[in-house]
């Protein structure tokens, strides 16, 4: 049983430190009680698909380096071998004459090179613009991946003080149903108060129950944005936060639509489809290569004697095909790669409106959170103050255990809403920051 318990921890070891090794080896390792600084830059270096934008980027480099690859020389070999049943007969000033020899075999080497392509210089031209498209197509999962990470780290920021907020009530909840039974027990008053004060505590701590259920869920929630292995631990440092402090920002900025990734990726688009209509309007050129061939002929009546002797040959040139007449094919194509451009003129018009709506509906959830937020602000110190002057009275036997409950449960509710506020806050600034495409993704 020692020996199984030890192989079991040597295994467990093992996997740990090669998980750690990979990590350590590319710089990707999370320190305990992380900021949110640590684990933006984290994501940005481990998140799925963050490493899948990396891949696709790689594989266009590949996809751009294979048709580019048609401007070099193509070399081919070609290899055959014939027997003839039968040899072919001519007539020559009226005699039959068999000609050729019974086994034939052949090895030719050909180098053919593009000097005008269509294909080609499509290809040439789009690689620029399909690194652009990958490029942006990185920088859009990094914006991505800063504000969900942002929101998560903000939404168990809350979670925690919520739960903080709910072991202050139960604290507090304990207390008085101490007092209560106090009370009771030297008959000052009925059983009533004290009860109430069960049934508050009961309900406090099945919320936090709940609460603590709903904050691993979030950390878990986290782990997936980071790239993380939901079975690692994580532990987040909240040091230092002020979420008030974070709350503000410059209104008056005004919105400039060039600054969105996704009006740079519909550019692009338009980019390469006006280049497709040039390559339409290409096809009309001739298509002009050069080659040069080298090939070894043999040819016996005996099969063993087939390669003894070679009767190599040998020439170069130049090819030329341009399709004269193609059932209006090439006319059909460019009229419909305008039409795609046309299209994509409307598309870029709808980005627009529909940018501008975002960033409209993202300016008024932030100004009206703003407003809920400073009124929940207000409604807090309220509730604190009534329920510290309630408190006072019900200890002087002025107010009853009914108006010190309610002044309690008034101001554990504000305290949630305040929190809840602040957290929409911070989460409306974020939208507005990522609809004026001023997300700050160079961690």
């Amino acid at each position: 049983m020692r020996f199984k318990k030890l192989a079991i921890l040597f295994m467990a070891s093992f996997g740990i430190g090669q998980l750690y090794a990979q990590s350590g080896a590319e710089g990707q390792q999370l320190n305990n009680n992380a900021t949110l600084t640590d684990l933006i830059d984290y994501a940005l270096r481990n998140k799925i698909e963050l490493k899948q934008a990396d891949i696709d980027k790689e594989i266009g480099e590949r996809e751009i380096a294979s048709a580019l690859s048609g401007w070099l020389p193509q070399i081919n070999a070609t290899g055959n071998y014939i027997h003839n049943i039968q040899l072919p007969t001519a007539v020559i000033a009226g005699n039959t004459i068999t000609m050729g020899q019974k086994n034939t075999s052949m090895l030719t080497f050909q180098a053919d090179q593009s000097i005008i392509s269509p294909q080609l210089f499509q290809a040439s031209r789009a690689a620029k613009f399909v690194r652009e498209q990958n490029n942006l197509n990185i920088e859009s999962t990094r914006i991505n991946t800063v504000v969900d990470v942002s929101k998560a780290y903000y939404d168990i920021l809350t979670s925690e003080e919520s739960i903080n907020i709910i072991n202050e009530n139960i604290a507090r909840l304990e207390r008085q149903y101490t007092e209560a039974n106090s009370r009771y027990e030297v008959g000052l008053v009925d059983k009533t108060d004290y009860k109430r004060a069960q049934i508050s505590l009961n309900n406090a701590r099945a919320q936090l129950k709940s609460a603590n259920e709903i904050r691993n869920y979030k950390y878990d929630y986290l782990k997936m944005l980071l790239g993380m292995p939901t079975s690692r631990p994580l532990s987040l440092s909240f040091q230092n936060q002020d979420m008030e402090a974070s709350i503000l920002l410059d209104t008056t900025e005004v919105l400039n639509i060039a600054n969105r990734v996704e009006f740079k990726q519909m550019q692009t688009l338009k980019d390469l489809q006006k280049l497709n209509t040039q390559f339409q309007r290409w096809n009309f050129l001739p298509r002009v290569g050069a080659y040069a061939n080298y090939g070894l002929n043999y040819r016996n009546d005996k099969f063993g004697d087939l390669y003894r002797d070679n009767f190599p040959s040998s020439s170069v040139g130049l090819t030329l095909s341009m399709p004269i007449f193609t059932g209006t094919k090439r006319i059909q194509e460019i009229r419909k790669s305008e039409l795609q451009e046309e299209r994509l003129d409307w598309d870029l018009i709808n980005l627009e409106n529909r940018i501008s709506t975002e960033y409209s509906a993202a300016m008024a959830s932030y100004r009206a959170n703003m407003t809920e937020w400073r009124n929940a602000k207000e409604n807090m110190e309220l509730s604190e103050e009534v329920y510290n002057t309630i408190k006072l009275q019900y200890d002087a036997g002025v107010k009853t255990y009914l108006e010190l409950m309610t002044a309690e449960t008034d101001l554990k509710t504000s305290q949630l809403n305040y929190l809840n506020a602040l957290y929409a806050v911070l989460s409306s600034k974020l939208d507005i920051q990522k609809a004026l495409g001023t997300v700050d993704i160079t961690n």
